[in-house]
């Protein structure tokens, strides 16, 4: 992993630079992009001899919903003819994490056993953003076996206010 982060690194960081004045716009295009380029089926296309820089890049740019712009498409035009296209998710991900430290906003996932309709969701992220003491850019994923309550993750940050956290530590607390 760490040699896909070390290739990923000087991509992420050139497209930081040259996006300075429309960094979201960036960001949403390189996620899209980069889901694509996750795909194992993809992968596998693109690493056959027989396929060319070009057909690969013919069938990311045909399965994309949105356009891309010229600069989207000369960057995944440099990822694909580098042979770089597996490293691409890491690209993504650290283009993230260099918009966060630029906006000062922190990803942060709440695992809810139940959907959360958007009013809640804004009602937590105002407690949320004073607890953590930072903004915080909200995604929500169903977990079921949490029975109740949430857990949210910032980063190396975990906040597990779950009846399954609680009936863990229940157990810890009677058997010791």
């Amino acid at each position: 992993m760490a040699e896909l982060a070390t290739i990923a690194r000087p991509y992420a960081e050139a497209l930081f630079k040259s996006s300075a004045e429309d960094l979201q716009a960036s960001l949403a295009w390189l996620e899209e992009v980069a889901a694509i380029a996750a795909d194992s089926q993809l992968q596998q296309l693109a690493a056959d001899p027989k396929v060319s820089a070009g057909q690969t890049y013919d069938v990311i740019t045909g399965v994309c919903k949105s356009a891309l712009s010229d600069k989207a498409r000369n960057f995944l035009r440099t990822v694909i003819d580098n042979g770089r296209l597996a490293a691409l998710p890491e690209v993504a991900r650290q283009f993230r994490v260099l918009v966060n430290a630029r906006t000062g906003t922190s990803d942060a996932v709440v695992y809810s056993p139940f959907p959360i309709d958007s009013q809640a969701l804004a009602d937590l992220a105002v407690t949320l953003e004073k607890r953590f003491g930072r903004k915080l850019d909200l995604s929500v994923q169903s977990q079921p076996e949490l029975i109740g309550g949430i857990r949210v993750v910032v980063g190396d940050e975990v906040l597990d206010t779950s009846v399954k956290a609680r009936l863990e530590q229940m157990k810890v607390a009677l058997i010791a």
